[in-house]
């Protein structure tokens, strides 16, 4: 939303239904593509990879990636991770360590990280997930418990003002005959 404030012009890859739907309000039409029905099964390496295949055939002067990233059961925070370009991998000398590097060693090693974080963020964002959703079980469970506790404490003082109520008319009908 800063970037959008600040009319940076942004393109986004957009990964799961939810975000899409949540993205395209703030910024309408601005993305690359969708990918949907990531996070209906548990993610692989491979759907990381079609990702980064994906994002990666469009060119980009800087990118970031988003996500949730897991603390504990009861929090996660969001994180915003740089994606290495092609330049900022060429302009490493770390890279040029033990061979020559050409462009297609560039590119491959581009796609194979940019993969491996978007695998990071999927594994994340689905630990996060899981964990919102255990949570909300338990607290509906809670919440179930004591709704059986408060009904049964209502019937059992119900049943217990009508046997009071008859044992009244009986004792009441039993003094009448005297």
């Amino acid at each position: 939303k800063q970037w959008y404030q600040r009319r940076v012009v942004i393109t986004a890859g957009i990964v799961g239904d939810k975000a899409k739907l949540i993205l395209l309000k703030t910024m309408g039409d601005t993305y690359l593509s969708t990918f949907n029905n990531v996070g209906k099964k548990a993610s692989s390496f491979t759907d990381a990879l079609e990702i980064a295949e994906e994002i990666l055939s469009h060119e980009f002067d800087s990118a970031d990636i988003a996500y949730n990233s897991f603390i504990n059961v009861v929090s996660y925070k969001p994180i915003i991770k740089p994606i290495p370009s092609a330049a900022n991998i060429e302009s490493n000398d770390a890279v040029y360590a033990y061979d020559e590097v050409d462009s297609e060693v560039v590119r491959c090693y581009q796609e194979f990280s940019l993969a491996n974080i978007i695998h990071h963020a999927l594994k994340e964002q689905e630990s996060s997930e899981q964990s919102a959703r255990m949570n909300a079980m338990e607290n509906a469970t809670r919440n179930a418990g004591e709704m059986i506790d408060k009904l049964q404490l209502q019937y059992n003082r119900t049943r217990q003002a009508v046997i009071t109520r008859e044992l009244i008319e009986i004792i009441s009908g039993a003094n009448a005959l005297e």
